[in-house]
């Protein structure tokens, strides 16, 4: 029996300096509009919102990192007041902080497959232990860093 798969998106955090600033941002948000779910609005609509709906997370990259993700609950038409009609993709509240996954800049969202995202960093825990000062240097000369 196959397994049902999802697929997540992967989207720049842009103006963010941290996980951090990105919690208080969006509780601030919420806190304002009084919705408890935030959304990120986008011009596009996901071709794959069935396997993204299916159990899929947005990731977001923070300072060219992926640093954490929220799980998507729902894809809502929005219409601004120019007429535009846009996705309005529906994230549970909760923040997860990641391990991190480095990601060159890009414009709009990208497809993740799930098998490729980055692992969910113990709950409590705000990062990962730093590497040995050669380890990283060793990973940045190499590109993965």
């Amino acid at each position: 029996m196959k397994k049902n798969r999802h697929v997540n998106l992967v989207k720049l955090s842009v103006g963010t300096e941290s996980v951090d600033d990105q919690i208080a941002w969006q509780t601030a948000w919420r806190l304002q509009t009084g919705q408890e779910n935030p959304r990120h609005i986008t011009r596009m609509w996901p071709k794959r919102g069935d396997e993204l709906l299916n159990g899929g997370s947005l990731y977001w990259v923070i300072k060219g990192v992926i640093q954490s993700r929220q799980r998507v609950i729902g894809l809502d038409e929005i219409v601004g007041d120019d007429g535009i009609t846009r996705c309005g993709i529906i994230l549970d509240p909760e923040i997860i902080r990641t391990t991190a996954a480095p990601r060159r800049p890009f414009q709009g969202w990208r497809y993740l497959n799930a098998d490729d995202a980055p692992a969910d960093l113990p709950k409590g825990r705000t990062a990962e232990p730093d590497l040995p000062p050669e380890l990283s240097a060793a990973l940045a000369d190499i590109g993965v860093l």
